[in-house]
């Protein structure tokens, strides 16, 4: 199975804690009653742009941690704080039966968890493991599913926030899994978010991940083209800022994250882009997204809903449509 995984790797209403049906799997009963409060350590794999800041939140709530990354300068600062690292995904699960796991694509969390030193080789049963990668929700599933046969839980709990609010602690969580461990996820999770949602079963954390990153791609394309717009047109792009976040143009891109240098501190636009979020992992996202709307609308609606808001751009501009069609 972990073979197969790394083939599918490779070509690869929310609420609060809401009352469910009593899931059938009852093997998992046992690690229910994992104590709340005890603060021991935590394991922590993949320590980037992402991952250092909500560790470090991690320590600041009192969390011993248990540190792997890939690349071993990402763990010194833990290493001189006095946190424990270690030399492999496996060697964390030996001395951690709580683990987050912060990985950029599909394949990486594939390895981390089912490669040769990954965490299923030394996994304790009973374990908690929560993957904040943002990953395809069907790699979610089959890595649950190998959990599951170590006799431990898997929960996927991507985020939304970006760095700025992995540094401040208050990344919304969205999670995926056994409800009757989002208490125990949320304990850790709340040190590291503001906003932490019970999505449903395995995968919906990620399903719910993938919209929210449609429309935020949608929502930024447009603010970028109506900044640069007004700009062109000879407005003062810190008065068009204004002016949409007070009308009905706001939304996040324009008031929080705003593309345009200059017109707020804080963000990537105010220092060369640095730290932002690449255009090919939103690309990556939104083939995810296309993918899972062919599974669920019928192929004649979407064909027509795209084939609608489609014609019209590639006749406006033949550029455009190279670009469409190039992607």
């Amino acid at each position: 199975m972990a073979a197969s995984l790394r083939l599918r790797g490779a070509a690869s209403g929310l609420r609060y804690w809401s009352r469910r049906q009593q899931p059938a799997v009852t093997s998992l009963a046992t690690v229910c009653s994992r104590s709340m409060a005890s603060k021991t350590p935590v394991g922590f794999i993949g320590v980037g742009n992402m991952g250092n800041p909500m560790a470090k939140n991690l320590m600041k709530h009192g969390y011993p941690l248990i540190i792997y990354d890939v690349f071993p300068d990402a763990c010194k600062e833990f290493l001189d704080a006095g946190e424990q690292v270690v030399s492999s995904p496996a060697d964390v699960a030996e001395k951690a039966d709580r683990i987050i796991t912060m990985l950029p694509t599909s394949i990486n969390a594939i390895e981390a968890y089912s490669g040769a030193n990954g965490i299923l080789k030394k996994v304790k049963k009973g374990s908690l493991l929560i993957d904040s990668s943002t990953i395809d929700p069907m790699v979610s599933k089959e890595l649950a599913k190998e959990v599951e046969k170590m006799g431990a839980v898997f929960m996927d709990a991507p985020v939304s926030g970006g760095v700025g609010a992995a540094r401040s602690g208050n990344l919304t969580f969205m999670v995926g899994g056994v409800e009757e461990e989002f208490a125990a996820a949320q304990e850790l999770l709340g040190c590291m978010g503001s906003n932490v949602v019970h999505c449903g079963a395995i995968g919906t954390g990620q399903a719910a991940k993938i919209c929210n990153n449609l429309l935020l791609a949608i929502s930024m394309i447009g603010t970028a083209e109506a900044m640069n717009l007004g700009i062109r047109l000879g407005l003062d792009p810190k008065l068009l800022a204004k002016i949409l976040n007070m009308s009905s143009g706001r939304c996040w891109s324009s008031d929080t994250y705003n593309p345009v240098p200059g017109v707020m501190d804080g963000v990537p636009s105010a220092n060369n882009y640095q730290g932002g979020f690449g255009t090919t992992l939103m690309a990556k996202w939104h083939t995810w997204a296309i993918k899972d709307a062919w599974k669920v609308i019928s192929r004649k609606r979407l064909l027509k809903r795209f084939t609608i808001g489609l014609v019209p751009l590639l006749s406006a501009s033949p550029l455009s449509a190279q670009l469409i069609l190039g992607w």
